[in-house]
């Protein structure tokens, strides 16, 4: 086997003679320092040594992959390697790897500390680009290596050369960089995943080692597990999911026969699925784009959010200490640049951004909860750059939105478990598929109770229990025509799957209170007693208890959920309506590892940043039973007429209240009304009481 695609091809005869130069003085590096011979500073050799030794393995691997050798190895020496080349950064490795910032510190003093700490992760990413065959990649990494080496061999080398070589790499090549990964989200022609998946025999686990990606357990487990399922059943589960995504594109009116391609993000294992999924979207007039989730600098968010596809990773600690390391060369400069640069990659594929149909995602959840260590020696963002880096991400999503509009691209998004949730994994995974395969007739119709009785509200309250503190008042905006007209939208299995929840973009003048859960899990991050204070829909002040010291716990929320910004609005409040799958958490003791996708159905849920119509207000959208959405904004999204910069977020979180901390949720009429929802944690409206059967 020897997997081949367009581009590959075209970089191997534009890069191999630089390629053979710095192979080469690589393993003259390598040698020079086994040997003894370096001239650079006694207490660096260790550090260029370790990391010489691993572009040694990136090249011998390479060339193992270009001949084909490599597709013939055996599982076990394909496991073997595939350790040997994470071994630094696995957790039992980790404290003394130089890719942890700590360490480095110690080691090498710390400006070249975290300086050279962030150069080996930055070489570490071209791990990915080597199975691809991507010589571009390769060869700029090593040619980065060799000139902070060569630095090093000069006595007066200052650790802001070895910074500023950083930065010209990653400035230097944004024209190719940022176009790369454009092309990879738009043009189904460049797509090395697409070939190893169509090509590649699933039922021979070997295939997994081929993509290049850290492969543990649930990688194993879930191809295993994939693999004992029925054709059909592989056919159903990809259905539901390509089916959510049409559904999409009816509910939103937007013609999906334009349209070419379509993006899938998921987790290594799947890839029966995928397959299967592949050729079902082809059906439907779509090609597939599946790109890697990478974290160089160039495509650093600063959310420590990976977007593509990609296993669980060999360490959730490592990629937190390098979540935010474009700190050390972001500023207005590059910014304006990446800037340019994405300017110039889509107007190049304009015809191709115009028949892009968006994402369709694929997420998993039953993996340790991990609680991060924050590190006083990993990169953080200064307060300028903390607002430079808002700037563009609010000028990135612009240009976006200017080639891709919000408002004629759709997606589909579900989830299943991976094999560390416990022993009871395949029964979990089977009660997964049928959580999102439940009835959608059945639950539009207890949803459309809800939203009748929540139309007529001019707020409503919800409060929690057993500990949790929650008092909140929402306000809802007014209905000029309730007869043809709602505030909630019926969600059921299409984009969102699985179903069910009502939601809207509440007003925000007149919602405040407080908002309290005791423990939740949000972008794979835990949360202790995360309690947030709302004054006119907006986070006035925020507190969890996590840490020991109030300013450690303010930070990580300011880092990881508010995202920079100093607070963000509440741009959604739903009530989730899937009981089947709150008990299927109760049942399994599996209810903290839920993913947002999955929890925000099994309780209310509060979202803060932009609303859930981001850059669609404009779509004029309806409910099964006819009547127009029309809740899609607030204050803050209706400044993308005067001033745009400040009308998103480019963040959307979920919080909820599970059933067990809830109390009640209480619509209050214009007239004076009262209509109970939920009280003390069960559904007592006229019609939606049969949700209470499974609890």
């Amino acid at each position: 086997m020897n997997i081949i695609y367009p581009k590959a091809e075209e970089e191997r005869k534009h890069y191999q003679e630089r390629y053979e130069l710095a192979a080469e003085r690589i393993h003259g590096i390598a040698e020079e320092l086994s040997k003894g011979n370096a001239i650079i500073p006694d207490d660096k050799k260790d550090y260029f040594s370790k990391v010489s030794g691993f572009l040694v393995q990136l090249i011998d691997t390479y060339e193992e992959i270009e001949s084909g050798k490599f597709y013939e190895w055996s599982l076990e020496r394909l496991q073997q390697h595939n350790f040997e080349l994470y071994r630094d950064i696995l957790p039992s490795n980790y404290d003394s790897s130089y890719a942890n910032p700590t360490y480095a510190v110690e080691q090498l003093g710390k400006e070249y500390g975290r300086y050279l700490c962030i150069l080996y992760t930055e070489l570490r990413e071209i791990l990915g680009c080597v199975f691809e065959k991507r010589l571009f990649f390769l060869v700029t990494g090593l040619e980065l290596f060799i000139e902070i080496y060569d630095l090093m061999e000069d006595e007066k080398c200052e650790p802001n050369q070895i910074r500023n070589a950083i930065y010209y790499y990653v400035s230097d090549y944004a024209d190719i960089t940022i176009a790369d990964r454009t092309e990879m989200m738009l043009d189904p022609h460049h797509c090395f995943a697409v070939s190893l998946i169509e090509t590649a025999d699933l039922s021979d686990i070997r295939y997994l080692y081929y993509f290049g990606e850290y492969i543990g357990k649930n990688e194993i487990g879930t191809a295993d597990h994939l693999n004992k399922m029925s054709e059909k059943e592989i056919m159903d589960m990809a259905s539901t999911y390509t089916e959510g995504y049409r559904k999409g594109f009816e509910l939103y009116r937007i013609d999906l026969s334009v349209k070419k391609t379509v993006n899938i993000r998921y987790r290594l294992g799947f890839e029966r699925m995928i397959r299967a999924a592949i050729h079902q979207f082809r059906e439907m007039g779509l090609e597939a784009t599946i790109y890697r989730a990478v974290g160089n600098l160039i495509y650093k968010n600063g959310r420590g959010i990976r977007v593509g596809y990609g296993s669980g990773g060999a360490n959730p600690q490592y990629n937190y200490d390098h979540r935010f390391d474009e700190a050390l060369i972001f500023g207005k400069a590059l910014a304006d640049r990446k800037l340019a640069q994405q300017r110039c990659a889509y107007e190049k594929c304009a015809d191709m951004a115009q028949a892009f149909a968006g994402p369709a995602a694929i997420e998993v959840f039953g993996e340790i909860p991990f609680v991060p260590v924050a590190k006083k020696e990993a990169i953080v963002y200064t307060q300028k750059q903390r607002k430079q880096k808002l700037e563009y991400q609010s000028a990135s999503s612009l240009l976006t939105n200017e080639f891709i509009p919000g408002d004629q691209v759709s997606f589909t998004i579900i989830a299943y478990p991976v094999p560390e949730i416990g022993q009871k994994y395949e029964d979990i995974f089977d009660e997964t598929v049928r959580v999102n395969t439940l009835d959608s007739i059945r639950y539009g119709k207890i949803q459309q109770r809800m939203i009748d009785a929540l139309d007529q509200g001019e707020y409503v309250t919800v409060t929690g229990r057993n500990g949790n503190h929650t008092d909140l008042r929402v306000a809802l905006y007014p209905l000029p025509d309730p007869e043809h007209q709602t505030d909630f939208e019926n969600c059921l299995a299409d984009v969102n799957i699985p179903l069910g929840e009502v939601f809207t973009s509440p007003k925000l003048e007149g919602t405040n209170g407080t908002l309290h859960v005791t423990e939740v899990y949000l972008n794979e991050l835990k949360y202790e007693n995360l309690t947030l204070e709302i004054k006119d829909g907006t986070v006035a002040e925020y507190m969890c208890t996590n840490f020991s010291s109030e300013k450690e716990n303010k930070a990580y929320i300011e880092e990881n959920l508010l995202f920079q910004h100093p607070t963000l609005p509440m741009g959604e409040f739903a009530i989730g309506t899937n009981t089947t799958a709150y008990a299927m958490g109760q049942k399994y003791g599996i209810s903290h590892l839920l993913p947002i996708l999955i929890a925000e159905k099994t309780g209310p849920h509060f979202a803060f940043g932009d609303t859930c119509f981001s850059h669609e207000e404009e779509l004029i959208t309806y409910n099964p039973d006819g009547k127009q959405m029309m809740a899609k904004e607030n204050s803050y999204s209706a400044l993308r007429h005067t001033d745009p910069a400040k009308a998103y977020f480019n963040c959307h979180t979920d919080i909820t209240i599970p059933y067990h901390e809830l109390d009640d949720i209480i619509v209050h009429c214009r007239d004076g009304k009262t209509i109970p929802l939920i009280l003390q944690g069960r559904f007592v409206l006229e019609g939606t009481e049969e949700l209470n059967e499974v609890l």
